[in-house]
Parts: structure tokens; sequence; C-alpha cells
């Protein structure tokens, strides 16, 4: 039985994670949870599963859970301490890394250090510090598996293959709620129609990236480390269908393409029992019913964020890391009213150009250029509202 850690398991992924669990109750055990402030479905994990540790954000949250669940509340852990501590408990074979935004970076980092395998969905950690996380996996022996559907569609297509014949990864994109839009369009949209995708659900971050076309920018940076490929060897096609995840070309012409249902819980029990398949009671794709699958390039003039993504993995170094620490701002700034949708290419654009990236050498310059990119964004974010004069809070 694997014994697993779930960090961010009231967010999206957690709760497909947990349901993957449920299905297969002689494969995984649930030793540990980590969550941010909704205690409330934190306490019915727990009621449900049992771990023997849970971490939260805050004091506050702390308290909160263990009223819910007087004199039967698991040990409770606070903060970024005890994120750490469930990620290297001794116990467990594999870490759930779904936290969103940056905050994911250091628990999956420990988890490494402790030899852990990683079944990662927190983008942020291989945008900012790839080629870290890569090194420290194979120095421990542990394995970082995707949870994204995109990558988990490669790491199957590349099953069997010889790596030397690969010539380019095809990274497919729906192309989020507003493909098709004219600029006009995307200037008066606000959350609530960013936030409605038209294939998956997902949190409100992620979300909003893949209505900018940001999410697709990370996956890119993020396939360079997870498959070791030079950024020329990536390309994004979108497919408004999602029944292609994604596709590999080998050199002699053959495209692999993994397909099936738009439903997270596929990726996630691949990450979690790879390289084997567990069965699972989800409906099969019925090509019949879908009849037609399309594709078309994706548009970097009306949707930029994706472009600045590709320039910053062509720059190296930290400019991922305040790529990600500028959209994590942009992103924010936008759900909460305070600018505009196509603002936060803005915001991100004027952050990467007032600061030059160095090396990624280790976690501490990483994380430095994070908090410097995250004032600029605040900044740039400030002076855009200023200009314009209004909350677009009710657009």
């Amino acid at each position: 039985m694997k014994r697993i850690t779930i960090l961010g398991s009231t967010g999206s992924i957690g709760v497909n994670t947990l349901k993957v669990v449920e299905a297969c109750p002689d494969l995984y055990r649930v030793s540990a949870l980590g969550a941010g402030g909704n205690v409330e479905l934190l306490a019915s994990q727990i009621t449900h599963f049992n771990p023997q540790v849970v971490a939260v954000r805050n004091s506050a949250s702390a308290e909160a859970l263990a009223a819910l669940l007087p004199g039967r509340a698991p040990e409770i852990l606070v903060g970024a301490e005890g994120y750490a501590v469930i990620s290297s408990l001794e116990e467990i074979d594999t870490v759930v890394s779904a936290m969103s935004g940056a905050a994911g970076l250091l628990p999956t980092l420990k988890a490494l250090e402790a030899g852990k395998d990683v079944a990662l969905a927190n983008k942020e950690t291989m945008v900012m510090a790839g080629g870290l996380v890569i090194e420290e996996a194979n120095r421990r022996g542990g394995r970082v598996l995707p949870i994204d559907s995109e990558h988990s569609a490669v790491l199957q297509c590349l099953q069997g293959h010889s790596r030397g014949s690969l010539r380019r990864v095809l990274l497919t994109a729906s192309g989020g709620p507003f493909r098709g839009a004219d600029r006009e369009t995307l200037s008066s949209v606000g959350p609530a129609e960013a936030l409605r995708h038209p294939n998956w659900s997902m949190g409100p971050k992620i979300s909003i990236d893949s209505a900018t076309l940001m999410n697709k920018g990370l996956e890119v940076i993020e396939a360079k480390w997870f498959f070791d490929l030079e950024p020329r060897q990536i390309h994004v096609v979108v497919h408004p269908e999602s029944i292609v995840h994604s596709m590999v070309e080998y050199c002699d012409g053959s495209v692999i393409a993994q397909m099936g249902i738009p439903d997270m819980r596929i990726a996630i029990s691949y990450a979690l029992s790879f390289p084997e398949h567990i069965a699972n009671d989800l409906p099969p794709l019925d090509l019949l019913k879908v009849r037609s699958l399309t594709f078309e390039p994706p548009d970097t003039d009306r949707f930029p964020c994706l472009r600045l993504a590709l320039e910053a993995l062509e720059t190296g170094g930290t400019a991922p890391a305040m790529l990600n620490a500028a959209n994590e701002v942009a992103v924010a700034a936008f759900l909460e009213g305070r600018i505009a949708f196509p603002d936060i290419a803005r915001v991100i654009a004027e952050t990467l150009d007032r600061h030059s990236p160095v090396p990624a050498e280790n976690i501490d310059l990483v994380l430095e250029s994070d908090t410097l990119a995250r004032s600029t964004a605040e900044e740039a974010a400030g002076k855009i509202r200023q200009r314009r004069g209004q909350s677009f809070a009710g657009i």
C-alpha cells in the first residue's frame, strides 16, 4: 500500500486525488493532509480519510479546525514548517504537491530531499526552480511525476521509445473561454467570465491563467525540465475539444498522441501508479460522439502572456521565477477588481523589463528574485489602477 501526503487537499487537484484514493482503498492510504483556510472541507476529509497529521496555513485555521473536530483531531501543524514536516514524514512514499502558487516550492523540495516521489500539480515549482528540483530528485533517488494532463500525456507517449529519437513535443491548449475574442471584448471581461473554462473544472488561479494562455506558457517551461528538452523542441497547439492532451513527434515523422475525456483523475491516477494504468469508473472516450478534432496556432498578439513566458524561458536564469511572481500578483489584482484583463500581461511585461535575471544557482537566489518581482508587480498594478482611475470589480 502506497502512503500519501496531499499538499493542497481542499483544492481541485486535492479533492480529485482523494477521489482516486477512495476508489482504490487497497492501493493507497492517506497519511497526511495539507490545506489553507478551508477548514470545513478539511475537517470533512479528516473524518473520512483519518490522516495521522495535518498542516494548515496559520494558527487561526488550526484553532478553527480543532473546534470542528473536538476530541477527534489528528496532530495539527502550522505554516511553512508544518507543510515541510508532512512532506518529509518517514512513513510516506509519495507527496502530491497541489498547493497553489509559489508556496508549493519549498514543501516540494523538502519531499525530494527526503527521497520521496512527488506527484506534481504545482506548476510554479518547476517554473521557478525546475533545474534545482530535478537535480535534487536525481541526487536523492526520488521521482518527479507530472499531474498536469498535458505533461502526463507526454510522459505516456514517451514510454517504450528512445529519447534520442524524439523530435519535438506538442502541448495542446484549449484556448480558454476567450478563444476567438477580439481585443475590445477582452478589455471589458471580468473575473466571473474569465473563470468559466469551457472544458475543465479548476481553481481560480489556474482558470485565469488558462484564459490568458499563461497556463500554457508555464507548461512549456515545465516541459523543458520534466523531459530535458530544448525550448525549440516544445510547441503549443490550440485544440478546443481538449481530447488530445498532448503529442510527441519522433524523428521519422511518427506522432503519438494521448487522448481521453477531460477529467483530471486520469492524470492523477497515472502519477500515483506510474508506470501502470489503474482501472476506474470514468466514462470511456467516445470518438463517435466527439466526431471532429480541430487544431489551430495560438494567437500571442491577443494573448501576450504566452509570448512573455516563452521569452522568459529563452532568457533563462531567474527570469521564469520573476515571470511567475509577477503573474501571481497580476492575477490576484484582476480577481480583486484592481486591474483589467489585458493589464495582467502589462504588469508582467513591466516587471520583467525592470529587472535583469541572474543564474538560478540556488534556491535563495530564486526566492530573492521572486520577492523582488512581486514588489515590482504590485507597484505596476497600482500605477495602472491609478491611471485608469476606476475599479474593474463590476465589469
